[in-house]
């Protein structure tokens, strides 16, 4: 049977210790033991069924990392503060020092800052690739390389990784492969094609409100309680831990994550080919101009679409500032970071969520000062917001 991410998600079910439709939530720091045999057990890393401090887990946030699990297709997933919380740990559980990362050269600038500067103290180097050319992967791979890293849709030039065939160099070359799923959830089911580990930034899309911080890590139960142990875990000891409200809070909003990816990828759909028409050249994977259409096509859950991100290329930062400033005024959206709110979120990258990569590799990789990150929103009427956007394009000149 075909895979089914939002089935899996509505399998669950959750009763409240008082018969609550919604499951109890978990309002406590620190949990007592019937007998101090069991806590010195949890100690010494024998603690399953067992609810030890918040900050290694707890039962909110294991409800949420439960639902996460179903929907990746994952045997479980550990929840974290924020998509960085979940990001920094996987990989330094994975590597240590001597080791080596080859990772896309287009993701999250958080990410990038944090293998290009960061890694490097604790001596792990990491190369960064085009992740789109398998044999530029491949090549890159070293005797002392232990993870490929990638984004499924990278942030911010939606370049679109083949994640079947990285798994396959991954499992030629004993590595994990680690995917980033964030501009993707429900669309592609990266554990179902391969991929060792699934994170997520639960900020964006899957919580949906822009309200709260959060990330996951969806993997195998040895790797993801590795990441949880009090003797070495990276998550565990680096303490990036999700609040239990929070957790309740994004566990209610993933019920209805199927019908919003619906909805974003409809109207990023639509304004795509309909900026493409204009001759905008916008970037979407929905778009048969892509260059991974194909891919993507190949890998995706059909029915939830190409995705809510898009990209246009205005020549030049006044034009993309101006458009956005406009747009703003218009009420058409936001000019703010982030993405996978109600409303439409727009940004420069080059200057905001990519500005940690210097100027001269953004060039290299593409990465243009005109260049805006659209975050498509869940409009009832998008050819009423297309037809408003077409007007502050070409008030600005960008039309």
């Amino acid at each position: 049977m075909k895979f089914k991410p939002a089935n899996n998600i509505q399998d669950l079910q959750y009763f409240g210790e008082f018969g609550g439709v919604n499951p109890s939530i978990s309002d406590s720091s620190t949990y007592t033991f019937l007998s101090a045999k069991t806590m010195f057990d949890s100690f010494e890393g024998n603690a399953d069924g067992c609810y030890l401090y918040s900050r290694h887990t707890s039962p909110s946030n294991l409800y949420l990392g439960e639902a996460l699990a179903a929907m990746e297709g994952t045997e479980t997933a550990n929840v974290a503060g924020s998509g960085m919380g979940a990001i920094t740990p996987t990989l330094l559980q994975l590597c240590g020092n001597g080791d080596h990362i080859v990772s896309s050269r287009t993701i999250y600038g958080g990410t990038y800052a944090f293998l290009k500067n960061f890694t490097p103290r604790l001596g792990i180097q990491t190369s960064f690739v085009d992740i789109t050319k398998l044999d530029v992967v491949e090549a890159a791979i070293a005797k002392n390389t232990k993870v490929l890293y990638c984004e499924s849709v990278s942030n911010p030039l939606l370049e679109v990784a083949d994640i079947k065939g990285l798994s396959a160099l991954a499992k030629k070359y004993n590595l994990k492969l680690v995917v980033d799923n964030t501009f993707s959830p429900l669309s592609i089911s990266p554990a179902q094609l391969g991929a060792d580990v699934v994170i997520h930034s639960l900020t964006k899309f899957i919580n949906g409100s822009s309200d709260t911080m959060g990330g996951v890590v969806c993997g195998t139960a040895e790797f993801v309680n590795s990441l949880k142990s009090v003797i070495d875990g990276a998550s565990m000891l680096l303490g990036a831990s999700m609040d239990s409200l929070r957790s309740s809070s994004i566990l209610k909003n993933m019920r209805t994550l199927h019908i919003r990816m619906k909805q974003h990828s409809k109207n990023a759909a639509f304004l795509a080919e309909k900026f493409e028409a204009d001759g905008l050249k916008p970037v979407y994977p929905g778009l048969t101009s892509h260059p991974s259409h194909k891919i993507f096509t190949a890998m995706m859950n059909v029915e939830y679409g190409y995705g809510g991100m898009l990209t246009i290329d205005t020549g030049s930062l006044d034009k993309a500032n101006a458009l956005m400033e406009l747009m703003q005024e218009k009420n058409l959206g936001y000019l703010a970071v982030s993405l996978g709110f109600y409303k439409t979120l727009f940004s420069a990258p080059g200057t905001s969520t990519s500005s940690e990569i210097p100027e001269d590799e953004q060039k290299e990789m593409g990465l243009t000062d005109g260049l805006i990150r659209f975050s498509i929103g869940l409009d009832d009427d998008i050819e009423r917001t297309y037809n408003m956007m077409n007007d502050c394009m070409k008030e600005v000149g960008v039309l």
